[in-house]
């Protein structure tokens, strides 16, 4: 479930207490206005396809992809009911295509159980998802954060985040994981919202 206001303000509060960078960043940024993504199956869709690819390459492939399936929606039942060569007219790769058939099938056969899926701790959540061909660790924080909400995730390997870290705190290349983890442990415990911060700093 998202944050809510009460506790968006004690993560701001918290962050420009214990991180003057961060406290900056926050007021160039702006508000912090994450909106959750309510359909779980098909944000884990739009991940795997967008692994790798541009961002317009991987919209014009989702397009396709829910052309090809109409009238039905991206669900697992529409998925299973295609094979690797029919999804891949929709510019999928093969690997792309046999990873969606697999989270589909984990889906479909309980393996995965998104719909209660929020009731496990983070790193539960992480190894329930990697257990798909196609979904890693960064994949799985991704949706720990954009489809859960869960306050305090450190998505150490994003190139975005990294990126903003090596930007704003004035360092010679991008950070490697310790490095990472030494700047955002002040974060804790809200380093989703910090790192929603750094991602929206790129875009100043």
């Amino acid at each position: 479930m998202p944050l809510t206001r009460d506790e968006i303000r004690s993560a701001l509060r918290h962050l420009r207490k214990r991180d003057p960078v961060m406290k900056q960043v926050i007021a160039d940024v702006g508000p912090f206005t994450l909106r959750l993504q309510r359909d779980r199956f098909k944000m884990l869709v739009r991940s795997i396809i967008s692994q790798q690819i541009s961002a317009s390459a991987a919209r014009t492939i989702r397009e396709r992809l829910e052309e090809q399936l109409a009238p039905s929606t991206i669900s697992p039942a529409a998925l299973l009911s295609c094979n690797v060569d029919e999804l891949r007219t929709a510019g999928l790769s093969r690997q792309k295509a046999t990873y969606l058939l697999d989270l589909a099938a984990k889906v479909d056969h309980g393996t995965v159980r998104l719909t209660t899926i929020g009731r496990l701790t983070d790193d539960d959540i992480i190894g329930q998802l990697t257990q798909v061909h196609g979904i890693g660790r960064w994949t799985a924080q991704m949706f720990l954060i954009f489809a859960l909400g869960r306050p305090d995730v450190f998505p150490e390997s994003d190139l975005g985040v990294r990126t903003a870290i090596r930007i704003r705190y004035e360092l010679d290349e991008l950070p490697d994981k310790a490095t990472s983890h030494r700047i955002a442990r002040p974060w804790r415990p809200y380093a989703s919202v910090a790192s929603w911060y750094c991602w929206r700093s790129l875009e100043q």
